[in-house]
């Protein structure tokens, strides 16, 4: 599975980046505090968000955060709107720190390509954003959730805001084939919401109809991380929901203006079949017959 190949990219990685010194670009502190400085940012950020950005638990991030509070470089306090929120922000030694440290994080990337030649630049950069984009998809969490939850909540209304910009003549979900909460709740049904440091940027459901056809409903990917597969592995991981409570055939019909996803289904194997239902929106009804099911 190259196992091997990651931990040794890993390795010239962080050797080369200068991320095993305990002086990162010789400021005398390690990585992870110069990093948690550069996500503050000007404007301060709350730890929710810093947590989620970085990926830390909430006791290393309060260790990080306590020693730069100790060398006067951030100062962490409750927000005015909401005393639940604490907000990380950075003082004037701070914002002089995090300079130094931009300066220095190009001169580090300068050095980089300085010894290749222009091919090899290019070839390198070209590289970088193909890691960047892969590890960001690698890094896409995606659960079973109640669709009463905020996360879930967000998905739908952009659901449909999507839908009202892209269908002919807009797009009432009123008028449509349901998929209310109760219909995307086990046993009913299931809804997938996919998150991207803590942040919702999918989902995709399913409805549950016993000895019949399940139906695939919300497929939606937000566009700032759509071409990382996202949809492909929401779908995949349906067919493998569905395929565990014993769903032989999955059922879906979509509107005429969603190209991508037209090809999404019919590159996973679904097969346009006569309209299967009355849905007002729809020009096109798939079915794709399910592998492996469960005894």
């Amino acid at each position: 599975m190259g196992i091997g190949d990651v931990r040794r990219f890993n390795r010239t990685v962080t050797q080369r980046i200068g991320a095993l010194n305990d002086a990162y670009m010789s400021r005398d502190r390690p990585l992870g505090q110069a990093r948690v400085l550069w996500e503050i940012g000007a404007d301060g950020c709350d730890l929710r968000s810093l947590r989620a950005r970085l990926d830390l638990d909430s006791g290393y991030l309060s260790r990080l955060l306590r020693v730069l509070e100790n060398d006067g470089l951030v100062e962490v306090e409750q927000s005015g709107e909401d005393g639940r929120v604490r907000t990380a922000r950075l003082t004037g030694r701070g914002r002089a720190e995090r300079a130094v440290l931009d300066q220095r994080s190009d001169e580090l990337a300068e050095s980089i390509l300085e010894p290749l030649s222009e091919r090899q630049r290019e070839r390198l950069i070209a590289a970088m954003g193909e890691v960047e984009r892969l590890l960001t998809a690698s890094t896409v969490q995606v659960d079973v959730v109640d669709p009463r939850c905020p996360e879930a909540r967000f998905c739908r209304e952009s659901y449909f805001e999507e839908l009202a910009t892209r269908f002919d003549g807009g797009f009432d979900h009123a008028l449509t084939i349901s998929a209310g909460v109760d219909e995307l709740t086990l046993p009913a049904g299931l809804l997938l919401v996919a998150t991207l440091h803590g942040e919702p940027v999918g989902c995709a459901g399913l409805k549950f109809h016993p000895g019949e056809p399940a139906e695939v409903k919300r497929m939606w990917v937000s566009a700032e991380i759509r071409g990382l597969g996202l949809g492909r592995r929401l779908l995949a991981e349906l067919e493998e929901e569905a395929s565990a409570r014993g769903t032989e055939v999955l059922r879906l019909e979509t509107n005429r203006n969603l190209t991508e996803a037209i090809a999404l289904y019919r590159a996973s194997g679904y097969q346009e079949v006569p309209a299967f239902n009355d849905e007002p929106s729809a020009h096109h009804w798939f079915e794709k017959q399910l592998g492996g099911v469960a005894e």
